[in-house]
């Protein structure tokens, strides 16, 4: 049982953790090229901490129509399988339900399909590349009500 923390913050440049954490998951270990782009300094980026270091990451910010989209899921390696990607992704709808909104849309590896299907999301189209990866689209619908969270910043946890 891991005790744990987590910061959201908007600017992937006020959190060089996500970053160290996108680094280390999608360039040296998936061989991703193209990790950082013009989104990254709009999007709301979480950071998830055990003690003081960094474990996993994720980022959201507004599509059109109401659609939010999430992306950039990472955990570092020893701590996969103990329920950090749902902590990311659960915290990450919280944030756009409090952005106001209705879905959420993202490109998922499709080594991951089943852990996105298992958080509510259906794929939606055809199986595509990303740079050398396939992905496919999922998407998931929001209720408007109150998620019933505090301040998403600096809580402490435990799983």
């Amino acid at each position: 049982m891991h005790s744990y923390w987590f910061l959201m913050e908007q600017g992937l440049d006020k959190l060089e953790d996500a970053r160290a954490v996108r680094q280390t998951v999608f360039v040296e270990e998936q061989g991703f090229r193209d990790e950082f782009d013009e989104i990254d300094p709009i999007a709301h980026h979480l950071v998830v901490y055990i003690e003081n270091t960094p474990v996993a990451t994720g980022r959201v910010f507004p599509g059109t129509g109401g659609e939010y989209i999430i992306g950039r899921i990472a955990v570092i390696r020893p701590y996969r399988g103990e329920g950090f990607g749902r902590i990311v992704m659960e915290n990450l709808e919280n944030q756009a339900r409090a952005l106001g909104a209705m879905a959420i849309t993202l490109a998922a590896q499709t080594q991951a399909r089943g852990f996105y299907e298992s958080l509510g999301y259906q794929a939606d189209g055809e199986v595509f590349l990303e740079e050398h990866c396939p992905h496919i689209t999922m998407k998931k619908s929001l209720l408007r009500a109150d998620s019933g969270t505090d301040s998403l910043d600096n809580i402490q946890h435990t799983v």
